[in-house]
This record gives structure tokens, C-alpha cells and sequence, in this order.
């Protein structure tokens, strides 16, 4: 009876319809109270808010069960929708496991995409397109932005395809069509990223495709503009059911809710806690106006947590307690107690790796006072990927398995297999597989064409395809761009050769030339996808690991030899991700090294975006700590090398957060003995070792003190360097400006203190104001 409002509306319905409301529904009994209240609640809109590891998807499959045994809708009258093919396909598995049959019939359930694909289809002359219309990929949409660049005489290396590809999705997934970009937009691209993307739609329609942003661009534009369209699968879609609803952007949100706006029952499941995709387009607050949105909705909060011990819940909530954007909920468990979250200091990152390497062995072994974890159940969760470098290096010293999650291990990351060609070729000429790599890598103008002459004239004589590149240059084979960058290529291995000789020169030094001069770092910072600042700091990584070896070819060798003997056999090992990636998954044991100011919270997120952008990162540290079932440890680095130079930092803000009572300071003997080791540096908690803030502390200043004589910058006050977006300018639009890296440029874009400039040399790069001088206060 579950389905009905009350006992009327039961009596009144048809003898079917009664029939299978009274139906048994033994798939409810192993819900808790909240879960039930959520499953049963049927009409109207509904806002699962659930916690993480409260149950979620168990909630959200049975009540697709409860619908269909209730006999509310029929498969086909229910949509649910999900972001990932994964996310869908456990849905659908866990649906018919409930129902003891296997699931048909239910040609709704999927991504957005992919649901929008079939909608599209069916509807695609309205956009201008016909049924039949193709996909494109990321390559084939890039090469057609290209070849509007190019029509457009703009300089494609300042202005890249990529950046344009960027700044259309953004618009797209804000559901904006070329003529309804704001005017707050007219300056992207140089100012004319507008009519790029106008230009760009027009010749996608002719050539009768789409890219992925378009599937729920034109959906969205198709039910804005034919009501009967949107009448039609109003009627059609009785309930609609959304997963991870606080990760939708704004093209979803407006699909969703013009198709709820008809029957009204749409059950949406998330945790405003866990948004942490702004960078791609999420909308925390999506979420946090559903109620506003649905007036009446029923929020049900699930609260109970089936996966971590109480002190875990209770650190995670006292981090996310810091946050104003969200819509409040308390985790609790019947567990026991369990361990306290674990906080320790290292004196520098490699202490840090070392500690976490030894930590992992005895817990094996069941040495730590608590269980013995195998490796499989055990996951480290950095913020950002150049951390992983470090415990790589480590791990595979000493011989323990681990595994990378989410991407390649960092020596087989692209950007790190193509800096290392450069080096090889620099130490052996003769490496024609290394040459192959970065012969067009930045892009040099040499097509396949092009390379196949170097084949040839290098087999025809006998030599390398270094010398075979030289010989055809010189004899005129290779004409044009193409043989002028050549030969600027030629010219510059042998030229970094020599330098190899050149003991006034570090190595490390002449990796940073050949990075430079070859055009491979530039190639980086002038991409605008998401994923270009982590490869550049990869490479700044890679180059400082190089400080650790007398020369190039050494650690070339060491590098060849411990992927040799890392073996991919199947066994228990490590895991090794990032804390963007990890959402989801939960291990027994997390590591979470890292938490300083300005790498955990990242300055970047917080310059770019401001207390939005702070907000995220504490929901990361949020997830990060959920992440953990029962041991959880959260460690920093008092002085850490970032990119080759050594810099001391102040523990994470969000150290602060954590309440005491759920957390142990471990304070090994060590660093104030003189040798390496770790101290217990709370700056809200009070470690078992000094009663005192370790800052204010005797011990601190003797730290500073190490510090200096180790040749490392002084602490940096980073605790109040979140941007103010309301903030008065200094600058003004079109003044001319000096930055220390990247040199003279114009101011083009003011939002508070976030400064957008045009530099002459590296392009537009957003700045904060107090890194940047107004031209004429150079003293040259």
C-alpha cells in the first residue's frame, strides 16, 4: 500500500493496482529508517542527501524495485541517469539481483550521454542534423578547430586549439549557444572565441556531426524551443531517478528539470560534501537549491555510515564542518571506536616516503597495534600527481608492489617517456627509437612523409636517423618549415652533447635546456586542457630527481633497470592515486601525505577561484579521509623540495579542523636531535611530545634554523592568500605590466584581485595582483 497516499486512495484504485501494492517487498527489510523512508516516499521530488559510505546506490536501486513491483511505472515510464557507464551498469546488476530476474526492458537507465544519444536521434532534424549523424572524437574536434584557426589568420601556437576546445565546452556545458555567451565572455580567444564557436557550429552541422557537449546542448535547446517535444517525455518519463546529482553542471541541471517539471517525481541522490569536479564543470550549487527548485521536495538524510569507525567519521566532519556552501548532516556509526586518526610532521618529503614505506611493511605484519592489512587493502591518495613520484621511487627500492589508479605509473606517463627521449638522444646520438619520439614532439611541421625520408636516408647510408635527419637536410630531401625546425633540432642535439662535457654545468641544468630550447616546455604551457599543469609539474618533478644522480646517464640507467625488474604479475600491492580519483573506492588502511598550504589546499584552485575554490578543496579532504575504513593517517612535510627548490611549509589549514579528541600526534624522536626524522606539528592540536604550538616553540625556530643552513626558503604565510574577488583593482585595463617568470604583457581582464593578461612571451596567463608590477616600476 506503500505507493498510495492514504487508505482512500488505495481503496479507490483499480484491483490490478492494489494487487501489486500489496505485493510482498522483501527487498526492504535490510534498509535502515532513513533508507526505507527514502525507497518509500514515491510522489513528488525527492532529495536523497547521503553521506559517504551510508548506502547510496542500495538506496537508490530498490527504489527502482519498489516502483516496478508496486507497479507505480512500468520499465520504459522510469528514467535514471548516471555519469558513468560503470555507475550504470552496477545499477542495472544490483536492479535484477533485487528482483531475482534479469533486468529488460529498461531502455532509460544510462549516462546522460548516452540517453541523450538516443533522444537526439530521434529528433535531430529539429537542430539541423539528420538521424544519422556522427560523434566526433577529441582529435577529430581539435583538427576542425584548426582548420578554423587557420582561416581565421590567427597564430595557432599563441592561440592553441586546445584552449578554444576548452573555453566551447565551458560554454556548452553552461548551455550556452553562440548567441547567448555573455558579454562577460566577449574577450575569450583573444576576442573572438565567440565567432569561433559560432563558426564551429555551423560547420559541425554541415558536416552532420556532433561533439559530446552538443548531445545535451542541443537536448536542452530542443525542449526550450518545441514545447510538444517536451510535453511528450514529460508524459512519458513518470519517475525520473539521478545519481551523483552534486556533480551535474548547469546543461544537466536545465535537461533535468524541464523533463521533471511535468509529473514532478524526481528522486535526486548526493552529497553536497563530496562536489569536488568544479574544474569540469560541476555545480555544487545545484544541489544545494534543489529544495527551492522542487518547492514541497522531501529531503531524506542518510546518515548512517556502513564503512569507516566513529574517530574517522568524526575527523572527516569536523573538516567539512568549515564550510558555509553546504546543506549539513552528521555521520555516526554503530562501529566501534577503533583507531584515531593518525597526524604526523616529517622533516622533508623523502622522510615522508620513507616513513610511509616502513609504516606499510609493519602493518603487513600486524606490527602497529592494529590488525595486519594486506598490501591490497592498503592506498596512499595524494593531491596531486607529481607526490607519487616520490613513494614510486621508494616502493620500488625496496621492493614493494604497488599499483597506480586512475593513470600510468610517473616514468610511463607520456610527458615523462618524452622528456626522457630528449635525454636519451642528448647522451646517445644513436638511439633511433628515442629520435622517433621527439623527432615531432612539439609539432615541427614533419608529416609521415617527412619521416619516411629520414627512414630512408639514414638506412641508405648506413647511420642513424639523427645523422639520416642531417644528411637529408643538408641535400634539400626535407624542405620548408618542416627543414628549418629540423635542422634547428639537428643542430641542438649536438649541441646539448656537448654540454654533457661542460663541468661548469650541472646535469640537472642541461635538463631544463634541452626541455626549454627543444620547445617541449613551452608546448605544455601554452595547452589549456585541465591536464596540462599536472604535466607540467611532472616534468619539474622528473627534473628533480635528477639532483639525486652525478649525471644523466646514470639516472637514465637507474630508471631502465628498476622498471625492468618491476613485474606486473598479479598479486597484492599498493594502490596509488589521487584524491580526485579515489572518490568511490575505500580501503582499510589511507595514507594521506601532503596536507601543507598550498599543495593541500592547492594555491592554484584558491588563487583561480577564491573561497569557492577553497571550499572544494576541503571537500577533497573530506572524501579523502571518508576514503578510509579503519586506519587512517594524514601526514605533511615540514620542508619539502617543490620543483628543485627547497621550500618550508606550514602544515594544511585543515590540520586545524581536526577535532583532538578523534586524533593521535606520533612524534618519533629525531628532528630536533639532528638527524632525520618526524615531529607531531599541530598547529590546533597539541602533540604528546610539547605542549606548546611547535611554531611558537624553541624547536620551530631550530628547524627555521636547519632550514637556512640547508639553503631552503623560509616558511611562506599562506594561510591568507585566498583571493578577494570583491577586491578594487590597482590596474586597469590595457596597462602595461611585469611579471618575474613571465616577463612584459597587458593587463586584458580584471575580476578583483584575479588579474587575465596577455603576455608577450608565454600568453595569457591568469595572475594574482600582488605578483605583478606595473612596466614602468622596473628598475630596467
Amino acid at each position: 500500500m506503500s505507493s498510495f497516499d492514504d487508505m482512500d486512495a488505495f481503496e479507490s484504485a483499480s484491483l490490478s493496482a492494489r494487487a501489486m501494492a500489496a505485493r510482498p517487498s522483501p527487498y526492504l527489510d535490510g534498509l535502515n529508517p532513513a533508507q526505507r523512508e527514502a525507497v518509500e516516499q514515491l510522489s513528488g521530488p525527492v532529495l536523497m542527501l547521503a553521506g559517504a559510505g551510508t548506502g547510496k546506490t542500495k538506496a537508490l536501486t530498490t527504489r527502482i524495485v519498489h516502483l516496478l513491483n508496486t507497479g507505480s511505472a512500468r520499465p520504459n515510464e522510469i528514467l535514471a541517469v548516471t555519469f558513468t557507464n560503470k555507475a550504470a551498469r552496477e545499477m542495472k546488476n544490483r536492479v535484477g539481483g533485487l528482483l531475482g530476474q534479469a533486468i529488460e526492458g529498461m531502455p532509460w537507465l544510462g549516462t546522460f550521454h548516452s540517453i541523450c544519444v538516443k533522444l537526439l536521434r530521434r529528433h535531430a532534424e529539429l537542430v539541423g542534423l539528420k538521424s544519422n549523424f556522427t560523434i566526433l572524437d577529441t582529435d577529430d574536434q581539435l583538427r576542425l578547430l584548426k582548420q578554423l584557426i587557420v582561416a581565421a589568420n590567427i597564430d595557432d601556437k599563441r592561440w592553441p586549439a586546445r584552449q578554444l576546445s576548452s573555453i566551447i565546452d565551458g560554454w556548452k556545458n553552461r548551455a550556452l549557444t553562440p548567441d547567448k555567451v555573455p558579454a562577460a565572455d566577449a574577450g575569450a580567444y583573444n576576442h573572438k572565441g565567440v565567432a569561433l564557436y559560432a563558426e564551429y557550429q555551423k560547420r559541425l552541422a554541415e558536416l552532420n556531426a556532433v561533439d559530446f557537449g552538443d548531445l545535451l546542448l542541443h537536448m536542452v535547446t530542443i525542449f526550450q524551443t518545441h514545447g510538444d517535444v517536451l510535453e511528450q517525455y514529460q508524459r512519458w518519463f513518470r519517475y525520473i531517478l539521478v545519481d551523483e546529482y552534486q556533480d551535474t553542471n548547469v546543461a544537466q541541471y536545465l535537461w533535468l528539470r524541464l523533463l521533471a517539471s511535468g509529473h514532478r517525481n524526481i528522486c535526486c541522490v548526493g552529497d553536497d560534501d563530496q562536489s569536488i569536479y568544479g574544474w569540469r564543470g560541476a555545480e555544487v550549487g545545484n544541489i544545494l537549491r534543489f529544495e527551492k527548485d522542487f518547492p514541497g521536495a522531501h529531503v531524506v538524510r542518510l546518515e548512517q555510515n556502513y564503512r569507516s569507525t566513529p574517530h574517522i567519521l568524526a575527523a572527516a566532519s569536523g573538516v567539512i564542518a568549515g564550510n558555509e556552501s553546504r546543506l549539513g548532516k552528521t555521520l555516526w556509526t554503530d562501529k566501534n571506536d577503533g583507531e584515531k586518526v593518525r597526524l604526523i610532521g616529517h622533516w622533508d618529503g623523502e622522510e615522508e616516503a620513507r616513513w610511509i614505506g616502513e609504516e606499510i611493511e609493519a602493518m603487513q605484519g600486524g606490527t602497529r597495534g592494529v590488525r595486519a592489512m594486506t598490501l591490497d587493502e592498503t592506498a596512499i591518495l595524494v593531491r596531486a600527481s607529481h607526490q607519487m613520484r616520490a613513494f614510486e621511487d621508494r616502493f620500488l627500492t625496496i621492493g614493494l608492489p604497488y599499483r597506480v589508479i586512475g593513470g600510468p605509473r610517473f616514468y610511463e606517463r607520456m610527458e615523462i617517456r618524452d622528456a626522457m627521449a630528449y635525454f636519451r638522444v642528448v647522451t646517445s646520438p644513436d638511439d633511433d627509437l628515442a629520435f622517433e619520439r621527439i623527432v615531432n614532439t612539439p609539432k615541427r611541421g614533419l608529416g609521415d612523409k617527412a619521416q619516411q625520408t629520414i627512414q630512408m636516408t639514414a638506412r641508405s647510408n648506413g647511420v642513424s636517423l639523427v645523422d639520416g635527419a642531417r644528411l637529408a637536410v643538408q641535400s634539400g630531401l626535407i624542405k620548408g618549415k618542416g627543414g628549418t625546425e629540423l635542422a634547428k633540432l639537428i643542430e641542438g642535439i649536438g649541441r646539448w652533447g656537448h654540454m654533457t662535457g661542460d663541468k661548469s654545468l650541472s646535469h640537472v641544468e642541461l635538463a631544463e635546456i634541452v626541455l626549454d630550447e627543444s620547445g617541449y616546455t613551452a608546448m605544455w604551457q601554452n595547452d589549456k586542457t585541465p591536464e596540462a599543469p599536472g604535466r607540467l609539474e611532472n616534468l619539474k618533478e622528473l627534473v628533480k630527481a635528477l639532483e639525486e644522480f652525478e649525471n644523466l646517464q646514470g639516472f637514465l640507467e637507474h630508471v631502465s633497470l628498476i622498471m625492468d625488474n618491476e613485474n606486473e604479475d598479479a598479486g597484492a600491492k599498493v594502490s596509488i592515486m589521487t584524491l580526485h580519483a579515489a572518490k568511490g573506492l575505500e580501503f582499510p588502511a589511507v595514507f594521506l601525505p601532503g596536507w601543507e598550504d598550498g599543495l593541500f589546499p592547492s594555491q592554484r584552485s584558491m588563487d583561480e577561484t577564491g573561497l569557492k575554490g577553497l571550499e572544494e578543496e576541503r571537500r577533497l579532504a573530506y572524501v579523502g579521509i571518508t576514503r578510509a575504513e579503519e586506519i587512517c593517517t594524514i601526514s605533511f612535510a615540514a620542508n619539502r623540495r617543490v620543483f628543485g627548490q627547497w621550500q618550508s611549509s606550514l602544515p594544511s589549514r585543515f590540520i586545524d579542523e581536526l577535532p583532538e579528541d578523534n586524533v593521535d600526534v606520533l612524534t618519533p624522536p629525531g628532528l630536533y636531535g639532528g638527524g632525520y626524522g618526524a615531529v607531531g606539528m599541530g598547529t590546533g592540536i597539541e602533540t604528546r611530545a610539547a605542549e606548546a604550538n611547535v611554531y611558537n616553540s624553541p624547536g620551530w625556530k631550530r628547524l627555521q634554523a636547519r632550514a637556512g643552513e640547508r639553503g631552503m626558503s623560509q616558511p611562506k604565510e599562506s594561510r591568507n592568500t585566498v583571493i578577494d574577488l570583491d577586491a578594487v583593482s590597482a590596474f586597469t585595463m590595457g596597462e602595461r605590466v611585469f611579471h618575474q617568470k613571465f616577463g612584459y604583457g597587458a593587463v586584458v581582464g580584471i575580476e578583483g584581485d584575479k588579474l587575465e593578461i596577455d603576455f608577450e612571451k608565454a600568453g595569457i596567463k591568469k595572475v594574482v595582483a600582488r605578483f605583478i608590477s606595473a612596466s614602468d616600476d622596473i628598475p630596467f
